[in-house]
């Protein structure tokens, strides 16, 4: 191998190099979260942590949403009767059942949010419990040794 291969050779790798870490994105920091490596290896939220947020989305947000509802209807109610005949009242109308599509769709959301809370530590309770069983039920070579 000559020399100017050799120096041709180096320089080129040194390039390759170079554009690898010219290709890597700004503030890009890598994943994140429990299971991320270095990372604390411990859950977000705690089962008693998970009860309480979804009993604040079952006794506050769901309450609150239906009553802010409920007074909207009234107050639009109220003007499209006002407007009787006018295209304004239509167009409150329009609005009144675009309104209503989502309140049901948010109430859906708070609802289908409160069980997932709800569900997620008797989840992790009964996977948890599950694979404890198995590793004890399991049968080893290595068990009498």
């Amino acid at each position: 191998m000559s020399v100017e291969f050799g120096q041709e050779w180096d320089r080129a790798h040194a390039d390759a190099a170079d554009r690898q870490v010219n290709m890597r994105l700004n503030g890009a920091t890598g994943p994140t979260g429990p299971f991320a490596p270095g990372g604390s290896g411990d859950f977000a939220s705690t089962p008693a942590e998970k009860k309480a947020a979804a009993g604040t989305i079952e006794t506050e947000l769901e309450p609150g949403t239906k009553k802010a509802s409920a007074h909207a209807d009234q107050d639009t109610a109220t003007a499209q009767k006002a407007f009787d005949g006018w295209e304004t009242a239509h167009g409150l109308k329009t609005v009144t059942d675009t309104w209503h599509q989502q309140v049901k769709a948010l109430m859906g959301r708070l609802s289908g949010e409160k069980n997932s809370l709800r569900g997620a530590s008797s989840l992790f309770t009964r996977n948890d419990t599950g694979l404890g069983d198995q590793f004890l039920t399991s049968q080893s070579k290595l068990n009498g040794l």
